[in-house]
């Protein structure tokens, strides 16, 4: 028999995507009741993880994986992979709602970016800064200047500002005051502040140094020589964990409900979700833009690209999980590529085997030759897979009808943007700042 949908007063959250169960959990932990339902049989929606088979079935029309791929059970592949930030806003949700228990992370080996052609590391230690090919010798010293003057700034601290006031002064400004060369803003801005391009330089410069200051942070909290953590077998285990969260709590979770979608009442406003002739009531829903096509607009197109390899991303340093950022200038491009290798050692590979992931915006009609240049990085290549796809915001906050709609996942290979859209979306839902606990206990609001 099929289960019934349960009673009405639940927030209901159409889609298992991260984003919404990332959600699901934080309302959970407020004590709000929660129905997830999902038009897929899997948790993760456009974030799944999935199986060496699934790939194949989704890119390849179905055809068989070649035996040298190893065992099915023995992948499990991102369709949008993304680094976490160890001091970032992802580990701060993981542990003010305690999922940590459900998950296992490792450190990322490394980060890379691109200059002149060349893949350079990017300095995690004092002896590694003097000894980067990035900056030349005098212009190390004037960015030391300048990296302590941003970890030194403290917004509560007029001592550390120098007179001035990063909420107007514009980036730009403030690398004219430490009189930095182009080459080295563009090593500031892309590989450490994480900008898609260049529009921030005339911009005020306190997000920036926010940015900045992050980085050295996420190097810091775990003592790892890199800013990142990945979780053991992948980023679909996040979902599924945030799952479990919200079932502690009472959630309930229906998957394979391909009819699902949402009821409005005569004046526009959500009042449920629908599947399988029943329907289950409630004043808030949390969808993304499979759910809610009229009400989104499209903003964009993201091409990735999914290798196979049996080998590192050469220059690397050997690294079994690395990332490289190729800034805009260096290809003549508006906005930045990105590579994302993960492999076996973080369980989501068969052993000896790497995927590595090349993705960025889309600026031309031939998606596909947009990520040439951070192929030409990867060296031989097993197989590869493309995937081009729309980049959708709502068009509305949602507070008008109901309707609480996610972005899209956009090219960048970290977390941050799509915490921007959880927090923005929590606030907008509660009416209220989401305050986080961090010092190891789990929140229990009831």
């Amino acid at each position: 028999p099929r289960p019934c949908l349960p009673p009405a007063g639940k927030r209901r959250v159409a889609r298992t995507g991260l984003t919404e169960c990332i959600l699901s959990g934080l309302l959970s932990c407020d004590g709000k009741k929660v129905l997830h339902m999902d038009r897929n049989g899997y948790y993760g929606g456009d974030a799944a993880s999935v199986t060496l088979t699934q790939l194949y079935d989704k890119f390849k029309g179905g055809a068989k994986p070649p035996e040298a791929l190893g065992h099915n059970r023995d992948w499990n592949i991102d369709l949008i992979p993304k680094f976490i930030m160890g001091a970032g806003n992802m580990v701060d949700v993981l542990i003010h709602t305690d999922v940590t228990k459900y998950l296992e992370f490792k450190a990322v080996d490394g980060s890379f970016v691109l200059r002149n052609n060349k893949v350079c590391k990017v300095p995690c230690t004092p002896k590694e800064a003097m000894l980067s090919p990035l900056m030349g010798l005098f212009e190390k010293r004037r960015a030391m200047g300048f990296f302590k003057f941003v970890n030194d700034y403290d917004d509560d601290d007029a001592r550390t500002h120098k007179g001035m006031d990063l909420a107007r002064m514009t980036m730009k400004d403030l690398y004219t005051y430490y009189n930095l060369e182009p080459a080295t803003i563009e090593f500031i801005g892309h590989a450490l502040a994480l900008k898609r391009e260049d529009s921030y330089i005339n911009e005020p410069a306190l997000p920036t140094v926010k940015a900045i200051q992050l980085y050295h942070e996420s190097l810091a909290r775990f003592d790892t020589g890199s800013p990142y953590l990945y979780p053991l077998y992948g980023l679909g285990e996040l979902p599924q964990a945030f799952a479990r969260l919200s079932a502690v709590y009472g959630g309930t979770y229906m998957l394979n409900k391909p009819d699902a979608e949402i009821v409005y009442d005569e004046a526009g406003k959500a009042v449920g979700v629908k599947s399988e002739g029943e329907t289950a009531r409630a004043k808030v829903v949390v969808c993304d833009n499979h759910y809610a096509q009229q009400k989104v607009k499209k903003v964009g197109r993201v091409v990735r690209c999914i290798c196979i390899m049996s080998h590192p991303i050469p220059n690397t340093n050997d690294g079994h999980s690395v990332q490289i950022i190729i800034p805009q200038s260096q290809t003549g491009r508006k906005t930045d590529i990105y590579v994302f290798c993960s492999s076996f050692a973080h369980q989501v590979a068969a052993r000896g085997k790497y995927i590595a992931f090349v993705s960025t915006a889309v600026e031309t009609d031939r998606p596909e030759s947009e990520v040439s240049a951070g192929l030409a990085l990867l060296g031989g290549v097993d197989e590869k897979f493309f995937d081009v796809q729309d980049v959708y915001e709502p068009v509305a906050d949602g507070t008008g009808d109901g309707v609480f709609i996610s972005k899209s996942y956009d090219e960048t290979s970290h977390f941050e943007t799509t915490m921007d859209d959880v927090f923005d979306m929590y606030r907008r839902i509660t009416g209220k700042e989401l305050v986080l606990n961090t010092s190891g206990d789990q929140q229990q609001q009831q």
